[in-house]
């Protein structure tokens, strides 16, 4: 029998923590949630091994380390309404809501947002909103939000997740072209947008309007 709560506990003190991440919430809610429930059976054995894997649709489920460093980036207190781009497998969703108040996330692939829906429907997760749809455009029915989260990189920042971030918000975000690109934490101040680089990491394809095209 595989002890998960001993491989989690691993994870985070060693490839979290261990890295540079130190916000006590993000540590705590990592260590809580189960990454290997949102990983195909076939790779159980790699769940809570700090790489990227592959959940299917030449989509990935992040590495630890990087759901934890752009979790971290969003600086959640607990009272914001967050936006994700990129719903996968649920995982880095099942993070945000341990984190924050309402969490709304857009999935372009309706096989993997079924999927998602379900994992976090049966860990008892009430304050996830889960839409099928181009993540480029956001939600807006919903906006302003706190926080927006966007798990794939694209040539640019999207115009209508600007447009939707509250003031004070944070907008973490990977930009680049197809073979690299930088993470980038934008802050609305006073109707302006102040753009800080975070360092460089890889991502798969942010497709939309706003983005690739597939």
């Amino acid at each position: 029998m595989i002890d998960y709560t001993e491989k989690r506990r691993r994870m985070v003190k060693e490839q979290i923590e261990g890295r540079g991440v130190f916000d006590v919430r993000v540590l705590k809610a990592m260590e809580k949630v189960p990454r290997h429930l949102f990983v195909p059976e076939a790779l159980l054995d790699q769940a809570y091994d700090d790489t990227p894997l592959a959940i299917g649709f030449k989509q990935t489920i992040s590495q630890p380390y990087t759901v934890g460093f752009m979790t971290e980036a969003l600086e959640l207190k607990g009272s914001e309404g967050v936006l994700e781009i990129g719903t996968g497998s649920g995982y880095q969703t099942a993070i945000l809501a341990e984190l924050g108040k309402e969490i709304y996330s857009i999935e372009r692939i309706p096989e993997l947002a079924e999927q998602a829906r379900k994992a976090l429907n049966e860990l008892g997760y009430k304050n996830i909103v889960i839409r099928v749809g181009d993540g480029t455009l956001g939600l807006k029915e919903f906006a302003p939000f706190q926080a927006i989260i966007v798990t794939a990189s694209g040539p640019e920042v999207p115009k209508p997740l600007i447009d939707q971030l509250d003031e004070a918000g944070r907008l973490v975000i990977p930009v680049g072209d197809r073979s690299s690109q930088n993470m980038y934490r934008l802050r609305k101040r006073g109707g302006e947008i102040i753009r800080e680089y975070l360092g460089p990491f890889r991502f798969v394809e942010l497709v939309g309007e706003y983005g690739y095209k597939e």
